[in-house]
């Protein structure tokens, strides 16, 4: 790609016809493997695809402003196929500090266009969690998120508060989200907790240790064993016997 017409809609085409035909088949074909879920793939590895996005960030900067940028990743996360979200994402990527709420309100519509829990991840991992620690009051859209019936809200609600409970920032919120969702029995929702509490008692174990005493007798044995992960045997031993 070397000149990109006026029109956000016509630079995603171009886009997607790229993602078509750079691809790998042979990769395509063993994609599904790591998905309950469907999956439509071309392919492409994450480096390859991350490296091929940033050529085409640079390109479309050199002719369009971060406005532009930002309608062409919208259009493209409005594909069907998993590279063209995960590409969407990469275009934004380490743009947060360039987004503001018009952006961040534009990402939580994108919460409806997931199929899979990677293009969810790379959404809400990458885009949204950051401009929540950037943010923290942004941070109460998680409890929005958590009351939704759509797994991929109730997954956000989570891991969109992984970045800045790695700052040790949100706990209060992570208890009160935590006692929300632990009855959830919807497995990618209960990963995305169990993930959430586990980043939580690396960062911040003297809080969390207690908060995990406090709740194994209800919590869902995934999301108390993946939590502990990161903590001592002693206090993994001490909160899984009884669980």
């Amino acid at each position: 790609m070397t000149s990109f017409s006026a029109k956000p809609s016509s630079v995603a085409m171009q886009i997607r016809a790229a993602l078509k035909n750079g691809g790998s088949t042979d990769h395509a074909a063993g994609v599904q493997w790591f998905f309950k879920e469907e999956i439509k793939s071309h392919g492409w590895y994450t480096a390859d695809l991350r490296r091929a996005m940033r050529r085409v960030r640079r390109e479309i900067l050199r002719e369009h402003d971060f406005d532009f940028l930002v309608k062409v990743a919208d259009q493209v996360f409005s594909g069907t196929v998993l590279e063209e979200k995960i590409a969407a994402v990469f275009l934004l990527e380490q743009a947060g500090g360039q987004c503001d709420d018009r952006q961040f309100h534009l990402f939580e519509t994108w919460l409806d266009r997931l199929g899979s829990w990677a293009d969810h991840d790379a959404l809400v991992h990458d885009l949204i969690a950051p401009m929540i620690a950037t943010q923290p009051r942004r941070a109460q859209a998680a409890f929005r998120w958590a009351k939704s019936k759509d797994r991929w809200h109730r997954r956000a609600a989570c891991v969109a508060l992984i970045r800045g409970t790695r700052a040790k920032m949100f706990f209060p919120e992570i208890v009160k989200l935590s006692n929300l969702l632990l009855t959830d029995e919807d497995d990618m929702v209960r990963k995305g907790l169990a993930w959430l509490l586990r980043e939580t008692a690396k960062f911040d174990a003297k809080r969390t240790v207690p908060y995990l005493m406090k709740i194994r007798g209800r919590a869902p044995r995934l999301v108390l064993r993946t939590a502990c992960e990161t903590l001592p045997a002693s206090d993994k031993k001490k909160i899984l016997a009884s669980a």
